[in-house]
């Protein structure tokens, strides 16, 4: 059975410049009734006193970005729930992914995680009007085995590198229902 076929909450994270606004938007268009929720959007909400996240992130900084997930998996089943296929977009890293599956309640739940290469991702940053990286390719590196080697392997894991976006949906598709489920 198809993706399409069901109303999904699909969440799908990466690092940064991986794909997923791109992804999960055209993936989001593709439903009858689709709402993209951009986990950034509850960031960017934060106008004084924002923490961000970094390699030595600050009590705040978790307490903050964990707001963020709450609010975004809320947000999704909010629309779930009004009869809406939801796709919520977010860089999601390490053991906090199953906490933000488990957060959110609406069924099936979809779990999509993208893995491009670091070349692939620096050459996608370099290409956009969003800086992530300030061309600190280690970084891209560093954040890439972080996600390899700290996030549980629950959901679709696609790696990206050769993908355009729309084949990326079309995997997504095809596959997530079967290999996407966490529950």
């Amino acid at each position: 059975m198809s993706l399409l076929d069901e109303q999904p909450v699909v969440l799908i994270t990466g690092i940064s410049a991986a794909g997923k606004s791109t992804v999960a938007d055209l993936l989001a268009h593709r439903f009858e009734r689709g709402v993209h929720v951009k986990g950034d959007v509850f960031r960017r909400m934060v106008v004084g006193g924002r923490q961000e996240m970094s390699s030595a992130p600050t009590e705040e900084a978790w307490r903050q970005l964990r707001l963020r997930y709450r609010l975004g998996a809320s947000t999704a089943d909010s629309y779930h729930e009004a009869g809406f296929s939801v796709v919520v977009q977010d860089v999601v890293i390490g053991s906090v992914l199953i906490e933000y599956a488990q957060a959110i309640c609406s069924r099936p739940l979809v779990v999509v995680v993208l893995t491009p290469s670091p070349e692939v991702v620096a050459r996608r940053e370099a290409s956009r009007s969003k800086i992530a990286y300030r061309g600190d390719f280690d970084t891209i590196v560093e954040l890439d085995a972080a996600l390899r080697r700290e996030t549980p392997r629950v959901g679709l894991w696609l790696d990206t590198s050769d993908h355009e976006p729309e084949q990326t949906v079309d995997e997504i598709v095809d596959r997530g229902l079967d290999e996407g489920g966490l529950i």
